[in-house]
């Protein structure tokens, strides 16, 4: 028996799956994300639409998978036994693709293949959350654990005192070596700072020695993978650039001196990377739509000092922006205030995200 047979045998566990935003309905899909975003669930959830025997499912961080011995068989496997779906979970593109009626990969990759279609699945934002949370039924309860924990699905189901140790364990599977490690705690570490790619080079060259080379390569790895997102001063792209995690919990995973500040706006800003296009950060403004002309800043304890602070930032802004909107994102102040002529929201965060 060759190893596909035995992998053919192999019965996938049912699962019990919570919807996503997006799902698989395209029978030729490239599904990418970071590790432990729920791609696998997806793509259960995709072949509950088939019988066993039409689909086969190949995991390749399955150590027992050989690649190569998959690749020598495959093709004849496929054939006899007349698969319709074939799944390549974790797959490399190190070999060509073979002709079947359904082909669903999963990857951290970015990989163009003509007549796939790209699915992207990043981690829980939290209307997302709050349907994989069934332990809590309280909002806010589900919301300080989303705060404090992460948006990882699997987090969800750990008891507490593991919860922050998984955190770690999952950063782990993005490094191959400790200057991999290194790279990435230190951009965990400026999390929603303005500060280049060379900056942070410089940082940690004074601790450890490391090529430029390398250090730019890995840092295009997570962005490319989606680990990592930079975001950009409007209309000045030579300026310098924000950094955001894809799991805000990460901040506090790094260091005993807590960023409350930090982690919240990084929060903020995976909730609106997930619904628009073009976000930017303007001076003094954590957030600017333009398409949508609205400015939001995430503050998360407001109070009447704040208040008139950020009315005087925010007032010129509305003019040369021409901003319909303003919204104020804080941990449990709700109110409105007058910013000119122009009324702003001040909300929580858990009942600000259900509106956008």
């Amino acid at each position: 028996m060759n190893i596909l047979e035995q992998i053919y045998d192999t019965t996938l566990n049912k699962i019990t799956f919570n919807e996503r935003k997006v799902s698989i309905t395209n029978p030729n899909t490239i599904l990418l994300g970071p590790p432990k975003s729920g791609k696998s669930y997806l793509i259960y959830d995709y072949l509950s639409n088939y019988k066993a025997e039409e689909y086969l499912y190949i995991d390749f961080n399955d150590y027992k998978n050989n690649s190569s011995e998959i690749q020598k068989y495959l093709y004849s496997f496929l054939k006899e036994h007349q698969i319709e779906v074939l799944v390549l979970e974790n797959f490399n593109f190190d070999f060509e693709l073979p002709m079947v009626k359904s082909i669903i990969i999963s990857t951290t990759m970015s990989y163009k293949i003509d007549n796939f279609e790209y699915l992207y699945l990043g981690a829980l934002d939290f209307e997302e959350f709050l349907l994989f949370d069934t332990k809590h039924q309280n909002t806010s309860y589900s919301f300080n654990s989303f705060l404090k924990y992460g948006n990882f699905p699997e987090i969800i189901d750990f008891t507490e005192s593991k919860k922050a140790s998984r955190n770690y364990e999952i950063c782990q599977l993005f490094c191959d070596d400790k200057t991999d490690e290194a790279i990435l705690f230190l951009l965990i570490k400026n999390a929603s700072e303005k500060k280049s790619i060379f900056q942070l080079f410089n940082t940690l060259k004074k601790e450890m020695k490391i090529s430029k080379d390398r250090f730019y390569k890995t840092c295009e790895y997570y962005e490319n993978n989606n680990i990592i997102f930079y975001c950009q001063k409007f209309m000045q792209p030579k300026a310098v650039k924000k950094i955001f995690l894809y799991n805000h919990a990460l901040v506090d995973m790094v260091s005993y001196k807590k960023n409350f500040n930090n982690l919240f706006k990084n929060m903020v800003f995976l909730e609106i990377n997930n619904r628009y296009e073009e976000i930017y950060y303007l001076d003094n403004i954590d957030f600017y739509l333009p398409n949508e002309n609205t400015l939001i800043l995430a503050i998360p304890f407001f109070n009447n000092f704040v208040s008139s602070s950020i009315i005087s930032k925010i007032l010129p802004m509305i003019s040369q922006h021409n901003i319909k909107e303003v919204s104020i994102v804080t941990i449990s102040t709700e109110q409105s205030i007058f910013i000119g002529e122009l009324e702003a929201q001040i909300s929580p965060f858990y009942s600000w995200v259900l509106t956008l």
